[in-house]
């Protein structure tokens, strides 16, 4: 790492180095999963979570030789002129190893439907996943979750797919409307109920 990354860097900018076994302990089989997921969320909130048990840095490494640092405190992680990136190399017992580098997302500019929507609905993506036995069924649970949505125009479109997900039965047929504002997401559940393609139905 030092060879590689940690040359000719700015001084205020060295190559930060942590572990995700320091924050959540042993992890086996799950290694590179952890890592991917405490690295996006670094990413996303900007911020480079600290290694913790670090006393000292070890004497086997010569630390001069390069611009590395261990994350003994937490790192607000700058905007620069360039993506953020980060690379990860984590191995598990016969499970997911990940060895990868990600970038950051480009920002993404709201649209005027979501500058005006007025809903709860975080930014992002959200998942509404329905199932029955059968297609009529499927098209009739569409009908029913459209009008219980409309009859609550407060609704944490969330905490709705977080409830389909986790509290319902899955069956032979099955659907998932996709939307950033809960309009999408309607318009999704219209297109299934009429048995119609959309480009927020899955």
């Amino acid at each position: 790492l030092i060879a590689t990354y940690g040359q000719d860097r700015p001084a205020d900018r060295p190559l930060w180095l942590g572990s995700v076994k320091s924050n959540i302990g042993h992890t086996q089989a799950a290694a590179g999963a952890a890592s991917i997921i405490k690295m996006v969320m670094a990413l996303d909130q900007g911020l480079l979570p600290r290694t913790l048990h670090v006393d000292e840095p070890s004497s086997r490494i010569d630390w001069e030789a390069g611009a590395v640092s261990l994350l003994t405190e937490d790192v607000r992680w700058p905007a620069l002129d360039r993506p953020r990136r980060v690379g990860i190399s984590s191995f598990g017992i016969s499970g997911t190893n990940a060895h990868a580098v990600l970038e950051e997302a480009p920002p993404v500019e709201a649209d005027e439907e979501n500058e005006d929507r007025d809903d709860a609905t975080p930014a992002g993506v959200v998942p509404w996943v329905i199932s029955a036995r059968t297609a009529e069924a499927l098209r009739a649970q569409a009908r029913q979750l459209r009008e219980y949505v409309d009859q609550r125009p407060d609704l944490d479109t969330a905490a709705v797919a977080h409830a389909l997900a986790t509290t319902r039965s899955a069956f032979e047929h099955r659907a998932v409307a996709l939307g950033g504002s809960t309009g999408e997401l309607l318009k999704a559940l219209d297109a299934l109920a009429q048995g119609e393609p959309s480009p927020h139905l899955v």
